[in-house]
Protein backbone atom coordinates (compact mmCIF):
# COMPACT_ATOMS: atom_id res chain seq x y z
CA UNK A 1 0.00 0.00 0.00
CA UNK A 2 2.70 2.21 1.00
CA UNK A 3 4.28 1.59 -2.56
CA UNK A 4 1.35 2.37 -4.41
CA UNK A 5 0.51 5.69 -2.13
CA UNK A 6 4.57 6.48 -3.33
CA UNK A 7 3.66 5.98 -6.98
CA UNK A 8 0.66 7.57 -6.96
CA UNK A 9 2.16 10.86 -5.36
CA UNK A 10 5.11 10.73 -7.96
CA UNK A 11 3.32 10.90 -10.71
CA UNK A 12 3.50 13.55 -12.95
CA UNK A 13 -0.01 14.98 -12.68
CA UNK A 14 0.16 15.16 -9.02
CA UNK A 15 2.94 17.23 -8.93
CA UNK A 16 1.62 19.45 -11.66
CA UNK A 17 -1.50 19.99 -9.66
CA UNK A 18 0.22 20.67 -6.62
CA UNK A 19 2.64 23.44 -7.97
CA UNK A 20 -0.62 25.20 -9.85
CA UNK A 21 -2.00 25.40 -6.27
CA UNK A 22 1.10 26.83 -4.82
CA UNK A 23 1.17 28.96 -7.70
CA UNK A 24 -2.51 29.85 -7.68
CA UNK A 25 -2.08 30.86 -3.79
CA UNK A 26 0.73 33.39 -4.89
CA UNK A 27 -0.47 34.90 -7.68
CA UNK A 28 -3.98 35.62 -5.47
CA UNK A 29 -1.87 37.10 -2.88
CA UNK A 30 0.08 39.43 -6.12
CA UNK A 31 -3.42 39.73 -6.93
CA UNK A 32 -5.02 40.99 -4.12
CA UNK A 33 -2.17 43.23 -3.35
CA UNK A 34 -2.72 45.05 -6.88
CA UNK A 35 -6.70 45.34 -5.98
CA UNK A 36 -6.16 46.70 -2.64
CA UNK A 37 -3.56 48.74 -3.41
CA UNK A 38 -3.27 50.20 -7.09
CA UNK A 39 -6.81 49.73 -8.41
CA UNK A 40 -8.96 50.76 -5.68
CA UNK A 41 -7.23 53.93 -4.84
CA UNK A 42 -8.60 54.66 -8.41
CA UNK A 43 -11.55 53.31 -8.35
CA UNK A 44 -12.17 55.29 -5.23
CA UNK A 45 -10.73 58.47 -6.91
CA UNK A 46 -13.21 58.60 -9.57
CA UNK A 47 -15.83 58.08 -7.53
CA UNK A 48 -15.26 60.92 -5.77
CA UNK A 49 -12.92 60.20 -3.41
CA UNK A 50 -15.03 57.15 -2.16
CA UNK A 51 -13.54 54.23 -0.16
CA UNK A 52 -15.29 51.03 -1.02
CA UNK A 53 -14.07 49.10 2.48
CA UNK A 54 -15.77 51.50 3.90
CA UNK A 55 -19.35 51.38 2.52
CA UNK A 56 -21.92 49.87 5.15
CA UNK A 57 -25.53 49.69 6.68
CA UNK A 58 -26.47 49.58 10.26
CA UNK A 59 -29.08 47.02 10.72
CA UNK A 60 -29.76 48.74 14.04
CA UNK A 61 -30.61 52.30 11.72
CA UNK A 62 -27.72 54.17 13.73
CA UNK A 63 -25.47 56.61 11.15
CA UNK A 64 -21.66 55.62 12.17
CA UNK A 65 -19.00 57.50 10.47
CA UNK A 66 -17.14 54.15 9.49
CA UNK A 67 -17.78 50.79 9.73
CA UNK A 68 -15.20 49.98 12.13
CA UNK A 69 -17.08 52.83 14.28
CA UNK A 70 -20.51 50.61 13.41
CA UNK A 71 -18.81 47.31 14.44
CA UNK A 72 -17.55 48.42 17.64
CA UNK A 73 -21.30 49.66 18.35
CA UNK A 74 -22.39 45.55 18.04
CA UNK A 75 -24.60 46.01 16.18
CA UNK A 76 -25.68 44.12 12.98
CA UNK A 77 -23.98 45.71 10.06
CA UNK A 78 -23.81 45.00 6.45
CA UNK A 79 -20.73 45.95 5.16
CA UNK A 80 -21.45 45.80 1.78
CA UNK A 81 -18.85 47.81 0.65
CA UNK A 82 -16.27 44.60 1.13
CA UNK A 83 -18.13 42.93 -1.02
CA UNK A 84 -17.86 45.48 -3.97
CA UNK A 85 -14.25 45.30 -3.39
CA UNK A 86 -14.30 41.34 -3.69
CA UNK A 87 -16.51 41.73 -6.74
CA UNK A 88 -13.61 44.02 -8.05
CA UNK A 89 -11.00 41.47 -7.63
CA UNK A 90 -12.83 38.44 -9.19
CA UNK A 91 -12.90 40.34 -12.61
CA UNK A 92 -9.48 41.42 -12.04
CA UNK A 93 -8.64 37.90 -11.51
CA UNK A 94 -10.80 36.16 -13.77
CA UNK A 95 -9.24 39.10 -16.32
CA UNK A 96 -5.43 38.14 -15.24
CA UNK A 97 -6.15 34.68 -15.74
CA UNK A 98 -7.68 35.30 -18.86
CA UNK A 99 -4.57 36.89 -20.20
CA UNK A 100 -2.37 34.15 -19.26
CA UNK A 101 -4.39 31.68 -20.64
CA UNK A 102 -4.27 33.18 -23.71
CA UNK A 103 -0.49 33.68 -23.53
CA UNK A 104 -0.11 30.30 -22.97
CA UNK A 105 -2.13 29.15 -25.80
CA UNK A 106 0.15 31.54 -28.29
CA UNK A 107 3.26 29.50 -27.19
CA UNK A 108 1.36 25.83 -27.72
CA UNK A 109 2.24 24.30 -31.06
CA UNK A 110 -0.61 24.07 -33.57
CA UNK A 111 -1.51 20.39 -34.01
CA UNK A 112 -0.46 18.38 -37.14
CA UNK A 113 -3.17 18.49 -39.55
CA UNK A 114 -4.74 14.98 -39.98
CA UNK A 115 -3.93 12.52 -42.97
CA UNK A 116 -6.33 12.69 -45.49
CA UNK A 117 -8.63 9.91 -44.76
CA UNK A 118 -8.04 6.58 -47.43
CA UNK A 119 -10.66 4.86 -48.59
CA UNK A 120 -12.58 2.39 -45.99
CA UNK A 121 -11.90 -1.47 -46.13
CA UNK A 122 -15.21 -1.81 -47.68
CA UNK A 123 -13.89 0.67 -50.32
CA UNK A 124 -11.14 -1.39 -51.24
CA UNK A 125 -12.80 -4.90 -51.10
CA UNK A 126 -15.09 -2.98 -53.82
CA UNK A 127 -12.15 -1.72 -56.08
CA UNK A 128 -10.57 -5.10 -55.56
CA UNK A 129 -13.64 -6.92 -56.55
CA UNK A 130 -14.45 -4.34 -59.52
CA UNK A 131 -11.10 -5.19 -60.97
CA UNK A 132 -11.58 -8.61 -60.65
CA UNK A 133 -15.02 -9.07 -62.40
CA UNK A 134 -12.89 -7.04 -65.21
Amino acid sequence: MLKEFKDFIMTGNVIDFAVAVIMAGALGAVITGFVNNIAMPFVGYFAGGMDFADLHFAMDGKEYDTLAAAQEAGGAVIAYGAWINTIINLLIVGFVMFLIVKAYNKTKTPPEPEAPAGPTAEELLAEIRDSLKK
